[in-house]
C-alpha cells in the first residue's frame, strides 16, 4: 500500500508543481494587476458588460424586440417629457433602449471573442508551423499573408459581407479571413526567436519530436504576446462589427445590435439624440475598457517592458 501510493505520488508530482506555480503566478498576476489603475478600470468594466450580456433576460426591463408606436420617441429620464418606465428612452418604434443595449452587448462581446478565438488559434497554429518548419510551405503562406495585408481590414470585411450575405455566420467568416493574419506575422516571427534557443535545443537532445517541441515547449512561452494581440484586436473587431451593421452588412433587425442601433438614430440626432447617441457611447465605453485592460496585460506580460 505504501508502495502504491509513493508511486501515486511520484506520478501527480508534476501536475502538484505545475499547478502549485500557476497559483502564485496568479498571484502575482492580481498584484500587478492593482498596481495598474487604468488596466484594473477596464478590466472591471469589462467584466461588467460581460455580466450585463449573460444576465440579459434577467436584468432587461423590456423585450428589446418589441414596441408600441404609443411609446416611441420618449426621452431619457433627465429630459422633459421622459416616463419612468423607459430609463435610456425608447426609439422610434417605441422599443425600450436601455432593454436593446443591454442586449447588444450580447452581440459584439459574442463577435469580439468568437472572432478573436478563431483568428488566433488559426493564426498560431500557421504561424507555428511556417516559423518552425520554413521551407516552400512558409514561403506560400506568407505571400498569402502579404496579400491579404494589402487589403484594409473594413474594406475587405465589406467586401466579403457584400458576397456572402449578411448574418452572424457570414460576420465571423469576414472576421476571420482577415484576421488570423496579426496572430499568424507574431507567431511565427516568435517561433523563429525562439527556435535557436537552448532550451529548444535541449528539447531535441533528449529526443522530443518537433510537433512535441512545438507544443510543450515554445507555444507557451509565446502565449502572453498572443494574449495581449487578442485583447487589444478585441476592440478593434468589435468596431468592425458595428461598422458592418450600421452599413445594413452585419447584425440583422430585429436583432439589437449596436450598430444597427446608431444608424436608426442618424436621422434623429437633433430631435432625437439619444436614440443614436446611447449605443455609440456604450460601443466606445466597451473598445476602450479592452484597451486599457490590454495595455496592461501588455505591461505586466511582457518581459521587455519590466524595469529591472
Amino acid at each position: 500500500m505504501e508502495t502504491q501510493t509513493t508511486t501515486l505520488n511520484q506520478a501527480l508530482y508534476p501536475f502538484k508543481l505545475r499547478l502549485q506555480l500557476w497559483g502564485r503566478n496568479s498571484l502575482n498576476f492580481l498584484r500587478e494587476l492593482w498596481g495598474q489603475p487604468s488596466a484594473l478600470l477596464g478590466a472591471a468594466l469589462v467584466v461588467l458588460f460581460v455580466l450585463m450580456a449573460v444576465f440579459a433576460p434577467r436584468i432587461s426591463p423590456h423585450d428589446p424586440t418589441k414596441g408600441k408606436l404609443r411609446n416611441q420617441l420618449i426621452p431619457p429620464v433627465w429630459e422633459e417629457g421622459s416616463n419612468p418606465e423607459f430609463l435610456l428612452g425608447t426609439d422610434v418604434q417605441g422599443r425600450d433602449l436601455l432593454s436593446r443595449i443591454i442586449y447588444g452587448a450580447r452581440i459584439s462581446l459574442r463577435v469580439g471573442i468568437l472572432a478573436v478565438g478563431i483568428s488566433a488559434s488559426i493564426g498560431t497554429a500557421l504561424g507555428a508551423v511556417s516559423g518552425y518548419y520554413r521551407g516552400r510551405l512558409d514561403a506560400l503562406i506568407s505571400r498569402f499573408a502579404d496579400l491579404l495585408m494589402a487589403f484594409p481590414f473594413l474594406i475587405f470585411a465589406i467586401g466579403m459581407m457584400a458576397f456572402l450575405g449578411p448574418g452572424f455566420a457570414n460576420l465571423l467568416l469576414a472576421l476571420t479571413l482577415k484576421g488570423w493574419v496579426v496572430f499568424f506575422r507574431l507567431a511565427r516571427g516568435a517561433v523563429m526567436a525562439e527556435k535557436t534557443t537552448e532550451y529548444v535545443e535541449a528539447a531535441k537532445v533528449v529526443g522530443q519530436s518537433n510537433p512535441v517541441i512545438i507544443a510543450s515547449e515554445i507555444l507557451p512561452n509565446i502565449f502572453h504576446s498572443i494574449l495581449v494581440l487578442g485583447t487589444l484586436r478585441m476592440g478593434s473587431l468589435i468596431i468592425t462589427e458595428a461598422s458592418l451593421s450600421f452599413l445594413g452588412l452585419g447584425i440583422q433587425p430585429p436583432t439589437p445590435a449596436w450598430g444597427s442601433m446608431v444608424a436608426d438614430g442618424r436621422d434623429y440626432l437633433v430631435t432625437s439624440w439619444w436614440i443614436a447617441t446611447l449605443p455609440g457611447l456604450a460601443i466606445l465605453v466597451l473598445v476602450l475598457s479592452i484597451n486599457l485592460f490590454g495595455e496592461g496585460l501588455r505591461d505586466i506580460l511582457d518581459p521587455r517592458l519590466k524595469v529591472e
